[in-house]
This record gives structure tokens, C-alpha cells and sequence, in this order.
């Protein structure tokens, strides 16, 4: 093994484990209260939880090809480049690092921070959250320093906690369902009056909802330290998207059973008011599960995008630091520092998780748009590369995720112009970093 290698160990048990966990996190208990507000109705919300999945799992049939094809460090930056030129793969690992995971993993540290103080009593008190977050993202980092199978202990373990966690909501459901919900629902003005707009009311619901099912595709990031990468690394990827949208769309009739729609819509904290509803130590306990998730995923958002990084680095189209592994721990090392500190300023920057989320969201799915178009340009340059796996229903596959992501991009831009025009903002300072430091001179 050469000094900057990175070290094959992971199974795919544990790969899957990262696309499902890198995918749970704050969103499926966040989010569905404003999801409801934006479309009123339960077949609206069942309709755009499963437009999520139709995107995530479209997604992840389309980049299994490419996963097969290219199973080296990297993931979707090296699809890109591959597809497009160094400019390309470079502007893509820009928004991963100023834009889309580091925003993450501070958004996510903010959520574990304010349910962390709630289980401790201390709930009101905002001067500690930022403090707490700041903690749980430099603690993370280090432990994901000392290597790849501790890291893959963390997805294992907080994975594991929180599909039980979700699967007790969908059993209290079944077991418990509310009997007053359907005649509470067919009284409420907002159920019964539909969105005015619903496009639009669409738009603003999947801010939410692609924010809730962003993380699958952080398995290919792990590519470089996975055993098999070309069979695993396609299967991680579909596997953890067919799951994450079952559990989703459950967890969603379940809310939906428990709860009538216009009190979900006017809360922050659905799975702790659901389960609130069956006893009265619902909130603490979804508390911890919340903690536990978001925990869990900020961990393996601080392990797997700084490969990107390394493997950009090695290309000669990144700072060459980041290409520095540590000589015991075989972990890209500097690159997960750099990452780990940008999170924080942003942390520091936005303040909020609303203004975290609308910041990521819009730059991750543009950016994984422009990474699917690449199939396309694969099939037509290298139509006899070895590929271990070949996408279902292709062409019709790819263009539905990106036909999904330019309507969502589209309508981010009109409807939220400060948070698309920052992340776009981030774009053009990266492309005038590559031109003057690192484009290669003809």
C-alpha cells in the first residue's frame, strides 16, 4: 500500500448502512409539518413523498452504471469529470465542500444540538445550541480521523437506532390509529380547500422533501476503501434508496394515522406529537431518536466527502494537501479537516436549520442533475466499457431524475432567489479559483 492510499475494508452490509444513514437524518422528523402546510391534502402529502422516492431511486439506478464503471475514489465527482473535463469535476467538488455537505453536517449538528438540550432540560436556552453543535462536528471529525471502520461502526450502530426508532412509529400506527383523524380531517378548512397553486405549493413541499431523501448517493463516495466496489457499490446505492423510500412513505401514514393532517402542518415536531399521542413520554423518547440520528449522519456525512476531496487532490485538480492521508489511519486527513471547518463557519454564517437546509438543498440536487446527464455521454463515447451493472429502463430512467431536479431548480431560483443566489454566488468563485489555479495550461 502506498503512502496515500486509502485502505479497502468495507463491506456491503456497511455500505448500505451509510446510504441509509447518510439519508435518515433530521428530515422524515422535521419536515412533514411544512410538507402538509405547503399541499394540504393526504394524498398530496403520500403523492410528494413518493415523487422523493421516484427521484432517489431513479437517481440511484443511473448512477449504479457509473458507479460500476468507475469504482475508484471519488463517486460523482469522478462521473463528472470523466464525462465533461476537469472544469466540471472540479466545480462539482466545490459545491460538495462549500455548499452541500459541509451546510449539511452544520444543519444536522444544530437538530442533534437543540434535542440534545431538550432531553437535558434545556431546552430555551438558544446560547448553548451553536456551542453544542460546534462540539458535536469537531468531535465527529476526530473520531473519524482514526479510520474507515470506525466510521463504519457509527453508520452501523446509529442506523440501526433509527430505522427501530421509525419502525415503532409505523407499529404504534397499525396498533393505535387514531379514530377521530378521519372526521378531524373532513372538518379542517385547510384539508378540504386545495393549494391555489399547486405547482408551486408542489415546489415548496420538495424542499423538504429532497432535503429528507439527499444522502443515498454518499455510498460511491466510499469507493476507494470498499472490498468488490464495482458489484457493491451499485447495490448499496439502489438498495439504500428502495429503503429509505418505504420507510418514508410509511412513516408518513403513520403521522397521518396518529395525527389529523391540519395539526401536522402546524408542527415542528411531528414523530414526537404522533407518538405523544399513544403516551405521554413521546417526546423524550423521539427526542433521543432524534439525537441519535442526526448524530449518527453528521458522522457519515464527516466520513465520506472528504474522499471526493482526496481523490481530486490526486487528479491535480485540488489543493494537493488534501491528498495527504495520515501514515497509521490511512484517512484523508486534511481534507476532512478543511471540511469539518467550513461547516462551522457556515454554522456560524446562516444560524438557522431553514436557511442550512433551502442553502443545500437547491446547489445538491443541481449539481447530482448535471452528474446524471453524464450517462448519457457514457453510453455514446465508451459504449463497450466494462459495466458491472446496466441502468433499468434506460434512457426513460435518468431523465425522469433529471427532469424532477431541473423543475425543482427551476422553481428554487423564482421562489427563494437570497438562498439559490448564495449557492450560485459559491459556483462562480469556484470557477474563477479553477481558472487561475488550477486549469491545466494547453
Amino acid at each position: 500500500m502506498s503512502k496515500n492510499e486509502l485502505r479497502r475494508s468495507l463491506s456491503l452490509y456497511g455500505l448500505v448502512m451509510i446510504a441509509v444513514g447518510s439519508t435518515i437524518g433530521s428530515g422524515i422528523f422535521r419536515t412533514p409539518g411544512g410538507i402538509a402546510a405547503a399541499v394540504h391534502t393526504p394524498e398530496y402529502v403520500i403523492l410528494v413523498w413518493v415523487m422523493g422516492g421516484v427521484v432517489a431511486l431513479t437517481g440511484a439506478l443511473t448512477f449504479a452504471e457509473m458507479g460500476s464503471m468507475f469504482p475508484g475514489a471519488g463517486g460523482l465527482y469522478t462521473y463528472l469529470r470523466e464525462a465533461y473535463g476537469d472544469a466540471w469535476g472540479f466545480m462539482y467538488g466545490w459545491f460538495i465542500l462549500f455548499v452541500s455537505t459541509a451546510g449539511s453536517i452544520a444543519a444536522l449538528s444544530m437538530v442533534c444540538s437543540e434535542h440534545l438540550l431538550y432531553l437535558a432540560g434545556q431546552e430555551a436556552s438558544n446560547s448553548w445550541k451553536v456551542p453544542l453543535a460546534l462540539f458535536i462536528i469537531v468531535f465527529l471529525t476526530v473520531v473519524n480521523l482514526f479510520g474507515v471502520k470506525i466510521g463504519e461502526w457509527i453508520a452501523n450502530l446509529f442506523t440501526g437506532a433509527k430505522l427501530l426508532g421509525l419502525l415503532l412509529i409505523i407499529l404504534a400506527a397499525v396498533f393505535f390509529s387514531n379514530p377521530a383523524v378521519p372526521a378531524a380531517n373532513a372538518a379542517s378548512t385547510l384539508v378540504q380547500t386545495p393549494p391555489d397553486d399547486l405547482w408551486s405549493a408542489f415546489a415548496l413541499a420538495f424542499v423538504g422533501v429532497l432535503w429528507s431523501y439527499g444522502g443515498w448517493h454518499h455510498a460511491s463516495f466510499m469507493a476507494g476503501e470498499t472490498n468488490n466496489p464495482q458489484r457493491n457499490i451499485p447495490r448499496a446505492m439502489m438498495i439504500g434508496a428502495a429503503v429509505v423510500t418505504l420507510v418514508y412513505v410509511l412513516a408518513n401514514i403513520a403521522y397521518m394515522q396518529l395525527l389529523p393532517l391540519e395539526t401536522i402542518a402546524r408542527s415542528s415536531t411531528v414523530a414526537a406529537d404522533a407518538l405523544q399521542t399513544i403516551t405521554p413520554w413521546g417526546g423524550k423518547l423521539m427526542a433521543v431518536l432524534i439525537a441519535l440520528s442526526t448524530f449518527g449522519t453528521t458522522g457519515i456525512y464527516c466520513m465520506t466527502a472528504p474522499r471526493i476531496y482526496y481523490a481530486m487532490a490526486n487528479d491535480g485538480i485540488f489543493f494537493s494537501k488534501l491528498a495527504e492521508t495520515h501514515p497509521k489511519w490511512k484517512t484523508p486527513v486534511r481534507a476532512m479537516l478543511v471540511q469539518s471547518g467550513w461547516s462551522v463557519l457556515l454554522l456560524l454564517f446562516w444560524g438557522t436549520f431553514e436557511n442550512l437546509i433551502s442553502y443545500v438543498t437547491f446547489m445538491d440536487f443541481a449539481a447530482m442533475m448535471m452528474v446524471a446527464t453524464s450517462i448519457f455521454v457514457f453510453r455514446k463515447k465508451r459504449p463497450d466499457a466494462v459495466r458491472g451493472y446496466r441502468t433499468f429502463g434506460y434512457p426513460v430512467t435518468p431523465l425522469i431524475f433529471i427532469t424532477i431536479c431541473l423543475w425543482f431548480v427551476l422553481f428554487t431560483i423564482v421562489g427563494d432567489p437570497i438562498r439559490a443566489g448564495a449557492g450560485i454566488l459559491v459556483g462562480l468563485v469556484g470557477y474563477v479559483v479553477y481558472l487561475f489555479g488550477f486549469k491545466k495550461k494547453e
